[in-house]
């Protein structure tokens, strides 16, 4: 999952959208747009941060999901660090890559379910102990650092020293990671920091959040595996590997929906290629009619060989009835790619009823959602890769099917 900074900046709906809405207040997705949004339920959420040039919106977006679930909790307002779960991933691809003799995707992309792996084995750590900019200035540029390592790997994968790898490897190569991202010890548990008058360690601070890694479950709907079972998503950045549970499309889009209305937020992968996406506009659609997708258009109509016909980023217009097997084909001929980590944090309605997802992003506050766009339900159910969710979020009797505990 990897996407970049969209320079787009406005504070229009900084309040409308940020804060916990009441039922029926409304608001638009862009200026001169003739949609009419009322929040269904919008849950507490943190701040929107910015990736900006790096391929770790998997990092941004989980960490934001378990910022939102420790709001629910109970357990405050917490800023942790993205930064720390990229540097400890790092090692993992690493070795996953020279174990598979180069021929495994090595790069800045990853999986919500590298955040337990890191979790377990590293701990974590407030934003401001770890903020990865050793590198300097404000903004996250990962681009030296991917060119660096990723040559460094090919390199490592040649064996050059006698046909074997040295003991030192790996310590060279932290030591590249950590010139970029922030010195860290060896020994990651000599890695101390002080929070709130008491000192940390990432495995103490880790328990003290309390957040257990095996609450937490990732759902897909496939039809090229057999439903309720579990099977290893084919994603060029699934390095470890990973199952995923496979469910129904409409049983997906039932925990998704139900998710939030029963107080649970959760992380969502989806390919956001589609010329309904525009974050920009504030919306991801699937129009009946993909000729009324014009992202660059500011005109609520469209001249288009002639016809005069409506702009669906300004006007609600009729959407694709989204099947398994439109899903299917889109994901083998790569039409639907593991594109985007984000996270979604409530629903909304049209004021034709339609509902959406509010979905938080991780490119600034680059749009006049103030960060936030709108999925609707048919894009939901026609882009979505996977969902990591709390495993309290599903229904009983799904989770028995699944032998979830």
């Amino acid at each position: 999952m990897k996407k970049y900074l969209l320079l787009f900046t406005s504070l229009f709906f900084l309040q409308s959208i940020t804060a916990q809405l009441k039922n029926n207040e409304t608001f638009t997705n862009v200026k001169g747009s003739d949609y009419k949004f009322s929040v269904v339920k919008h849950l507490d959420d943190t701040p929107i941060k910015n990736q900006n040039r790096t391929g770790t919106c998997w990092s941004f977006s989980t960490m934001s999901f378990l910022e939102s679930e420790l709001l629910r909790q109970g357990k405050g307002n917490q800023n942790l660090s993205e930064m720390w779960i990229a540097r400890n991933a790092y090692r993992g691809k690493a070795k996953n890559y020279l174990l598979m003799d180069g021929l495994f995707n090595f790069g800045e992309g990853g999986e919500f379910h590298d955040i337990p792996w890191v979790i377990k084995r590293y701990g974590i750590v407030p934003e401001y102990a770890y903020p990865g900019k050793a590198y300097g200035g404000t903004k996250h540029n990962h681009a030296e650092l991917q060119a660096v390592l990723s040559n460094m790997l090919k390199a490592l994968n040649k064996k050059p020293q006698g046909g074997k790898l040295t003991p030192v490897w790996e310590k060279a190569f932290m030591r590249v990671v950590d010139s970029y991202l922030g010195d860290v010890p060896e020994n990651t548990e000599d890695f101390k920091f002080k929070y709130e008058g008491k000192e940390y360690t990432p495995k103490t601070f880790a328990k003290k959040l309390g957040l257990n890694m095996d609450d937490y479950v990732e759902l897909t709907s496939f039809t090229h595996h057999p439903y309720y079972s579990k099977f290893v998503l084919e994603l060029p950045d699934n390095w470890q590997l990973h199952e995923a549970y496979n469910i129904p499309l409409d049983e997906l889009l039932s925990v998704a929906e139900n998710a939030i209305n029963k107080g649970y937020t959760f992380a969502w992968g989806a390919d956001v290629s589609e010329k309904g996406f525009s974050h920009r506009k504030g919306l991801a659609i699937v129009p009946e009619d993909e000729r009324t997708a014009k992202r660059k258009s500011g005109d609520k109509w469209l001249e288009i060989d002639g016809e005069k016909i409506p702009n669906a980023f300004y006007q609600p217009v009729p959407e694709k009835k989204i099947t398994p097997e439109m899903r299917q084909v889109a994901f083998e001929n790569r039409s639907t790619t593991d594109d985007h980590g984000m996270h979604i944090v409530g629903i909304v309605k049209d004021q034709n009823g339609k509902k959406y997802f509010i979905v938080k992003n991780s490119w600034g506050n680059s749009n006049q959602l103030n960060g936030y766009f709108l999925a609707s339900f048919p894009y939901f159910k026609y882009k979505t890769i996977d969902i990591f969710v709390h495993k309290d979020a599903l229904p009983k009797d799904l989770k028995k099917k699944l032998h979830i505990k």
